[in-house]
């Protein structure tokens, strides 16, 4: 996979292209480039961004800025570039990212991610240049780089040989393993810390019985889940 992040601090994904899972796949070939804005800006002294049409508080990152940094980035017309590659807004008002938007993006040969700062986005920039808005969750953030993180990570982990087992990421929290339902509850040693016991049939060794219990127990989660209200992950 070829994911490009656009951003005003690329210097923030240093640290996790650090992370095992990401430097494991970059290792198998896949790439992770960020693009900064500030690079090609038509505008002088580096300006990315202005003021609002109608008024009120608050600076847009501007729709010619965006359309200058993939143009010299892609060497085509922005508004054709949704259809050779996925491009993702990252929005509060975007699709909510869940598992199975991640498998359809794992799926992807590549992907750009448009961080926003500020007010966020000219409108402009998710209507003509995009193919995707997507929120981490319901809440707003100072910029989209941390969002962008947040997809990367989910992304990336799915590619074969990120986490170094293949079945790592196949029954984990809302995949189709599991129903969609959280995954269920770890215990590792001591089997008893301060009368605090680790459920017996785990120390059964009869793997089915411990299959049945691990889905039984998934549900059950989904269930409270529900009764709780949706949980929110990041933003």
């Amino acid at each position: 996979m070829q994911l490009d992040v656009f951003t005003l601090f690329p210097q923030w994904f240093d640290w996790f292209r650090s992370q095992r899972h990401v430097a494991n796949a970059l290792a198998l070939g896949h790439d992770l480039s960020c693009v900064n804005y500030r690079d090609t800006t038509p505008l002088s002294g580096g300006q990315v961004d202005d003021t609002p049409f109608g008024g009120g508080a608050g600076m847009v990152l501007r729709v010619d800025v965006v359309e200058a940094a993939l143009r010299a980035r892609y060497g085509v017309d922005p508004a054709e570039l949704p259809s050779q590659r996925r491009v993702i807004a990252l929005t509060p008002g975007g699709r909510m990212l869940d598992d199975a938007l991640v498998d359809e993006l794992a799926a992807e040969r590549a992907l750009t991610l448009l961080c926003g700062r500020y007010e966020g986005f000219d409108e402009r920039i998710v209507e003509h240049f995009t193919s995707d808005a997507i929120s981490i969750g319901r809440y707003v953030l100072a910029g989209g780089e941390l969002a962008a993180m947040v997809v990367a990570d989910t992304v990336l982990r799915k590619l074969p040989g990120a986490l170094g087992h293949e079945d790592s990421a196949q029954e984990e929290s809302f995949t189709a393993a599991l129903d969609g339902a959280p995954e269920y509850p770890h215990y590792t040693r001591p089997a008893d810390h301060r009368g605090w016991s680790v459920p017996e049939v785990l120390l059964s060794g009869h793997h089915e019985r411990v299959r049945q219990w691990r889905l039984e127990q998934s549900r059950l989660r989904g269930e409270q889940q529900s009764l709780d209200g949706p949980a929110g992950d990041g933003a």
